[in-house]
C-alpha cells in the first residue's frame, strides 16, 4: 500500500486516499452482487449459528458467487424474499427504518377474523410495551378455522407481525415475504436465488431516496 507491504488484515484504508496494489497491479473495485432468495421455512438467517441449526447459506453452497450478507432477517420460522449483497451502501438504504422499502408479507394465522378485528388489527398495539403497527391488513381469504391475511410493513422490528397478532391473541401458522417495495418473489422455487436486474437495483434505491 503506498509502496509500503502491509500483512495487516485490518490495517485501515481510505479510499480515495490510499493506493493498493496486488503483485504490482493496483486493485479494481470489487464485483458488485445483488441476490433474492425464496428463503426455506427451518433456516436461520446468519453465516454460522451458535446452535448448530442450518442457515440460509445453504441454499448458496457451491455456488461460485463471492461473499454475500443477507439484506435484513427473516426468523427461522418465516419464509419468502430475502436479499444479499456485498454493498454495504445500498443494502443501508434498504434497511434503513424511516426510508427503506415498504414490506408485504402473506400470513396464515389461526383464526376467521371479522370486521371488527380487522378493524382493530389496523390500529398500533402494544406488545410486552412496545407499539406495534402497520400499514395496511387486508383479508385475502378464509376457511373454516383460519385464514390468510396480506400485512404491509413499513418499518422492520424483530419478529414484528408476530408480536402485533399476539398482542390481538392470533396465532401465525405461516408467515411468507412475498414483496420488498415493487420487487416480488413471484414464482422463483422455494430454496432458489437469482440475480437482481440491474433496473431492480436502482429501482429499490430510486423508491428509498423518494420517500
Amino acid at each position: 500500500m503506498d509502496g509500503r507491504l502491509v500483512t495487516d488484515p485490518e490495517f485501515p484504508v481510505v479510499q480515495g486516499r490510499h493506493r493498493i496494489e496486488l503483485d504490482g497491479a493496483p486493485l479494481g473495485k470489487p464485483l458488485r452482487m445483488y441476490l433474492m432468495l425464496n428463503k426455506p421455512r427451518g433456516l436461520v438467517t446468519t453465516a454460522a449459528d451458535e446452535h448448530g441449526r442450518d442457515t440460509v447459506y445453504r441454499c448458496l453452497d457451491d455456488s461460485g458467487l463471492p461473499w454475500l450478507s443477507p439484506v435484513g432477517r427473516l426468523d427461522k420460522a418465516s419464509e419468502g424474499l430475502l436479499l444479499f449483497c456485498n454493498d454495504p451502501e445500498w443494502a443501508a438504504v434498504i434497511t434503513d427504518p424511516d426510508r427503506g422499502p415498504a414490506k408485504t408479507y402473506h400470513v396464515q394465522v389461526d383464526v376467521v377474523p371479522d370486521a371488527a378485528l380487522m378493524e382493530r388489527l389496523t390500529h398500533s398495539a402494544v406488545f410486552d410495551g412496545e407499539p406495534l403497527t402497520a400499514k395496511s391488513v387486508t383479508l385475502l381469504r378464509a376457511g373454516a378455522r383460519n385464514a390468510w391475511l396480506e400485512i404491509v410493513l413499513e418499518e422492520g422490528r424483530n419478529r414484528q407481525i408476530r408480536r402485533l397478532l399476539a398482542a390481538h391473541d392470533i396465532g401465525v401458522l405461516r408467515l411468507i415475504r412475498v414483496a420488498i417495495g415493487s420487487l416480488v418473489l413471484g414464482e422463483l422455487e422455494k430454496g432458489r436465488y437469482r440475480q437482481l436486474r440491474p433496473q431492480e437495483i436502482s429501482m429499490l434505491v430510486a423508491t428509498n431516496t423518494q420517500c
